[in-house]
């Protein structure tokens, strides 16, 4: 497919075919170009946690959701997905590359970093999972995990303390469903989003 084609097909997809499994190389594509994304002095401070069992998927909803609560439309939807990748920054990683002889940084103080980029490079990798989705075939969707639950995921999965749960990514096959709300709104075009030279000018011509 070519790549405009797999940027407009890309879309949130919340509802997947619960029987049809993901095949395991397909899971691998996706993780191998989600590691070609950039990151700040090459850190590549990200992980990627792969539940792709029934039991695996059983627990992480165990973990971020209430007991005895009844899934809502959407939650029901996503949680028929059959992986689930949970997104994982290492700040460590980054101030230790920061403090190396190379980069001249004389300690780790976080301070220098007004962007944590351990984030900022995990959502670029998640983004290309996405886009390695859709040229599988594949629907993906990208959401959160409450901060509530967090701690609930760290244990039940073994997470180490010093990783950040950035989001999780649902793969499967796309199964129909009611369109987001969302969608009315307008989207941004290229001309609406520019600024060129200064903010607030727009291009001329």
């Amino acid at each position: 497919m070519e790549f405009s084609e797999v940027v407009r097909r890309r879309r949130m997809i919340r509802r997947y075919d619960p029987d049809r499994a993901v095949p395991r190389e397909v899971i691998e594509h996706c993780l191998a170009n989600a590691v070609r994304a950039p990151s700040a002095g090459f850190s590549q401070g990200w992980d990627f946690l792969v539940l792709r069992t029934q039991p695996e998927r059983d627990l992480f909803w165990a973990a971020t959701t209430a007991e005895g609560d009844e899934p809502d439309a959407w939650l029901s939807g996503i949680q028929s997905a059959p992986v689930l990748v949970v997104c994982l920054s290492h700040k460590n990683a980054y101030l230790d590359r920061y403090a190396a002889p190379d980069k001249g940084f004389a300690d780790r103080d976080e301070a220098r970093w007004p962007v944590p980029y351990w984030h900022v490079d995990t959502g670029m990798a998640s983004l290309l999972i996405l886009l390695t989705a859709v040229d599988e075939g594949l629907g993906g969707l990208f959401f959160g995990v409450e901060t509530d639950r967090r701690a609930a995921v760290h244990g039940a999965f073994a997470i180490p303390a010093d990783r950040s749960i950035v989001g999780v990514v649902s793969l499967g096959y796309a199964l129909p469903g009611p369109k987001s709300p969302s969608l009315k709104r307008h989207r941004r075009d290229g001309r609406e989003v520019a600024h060129w030279g200064r903010f607030g000018v727009a291009a001329q011509g």
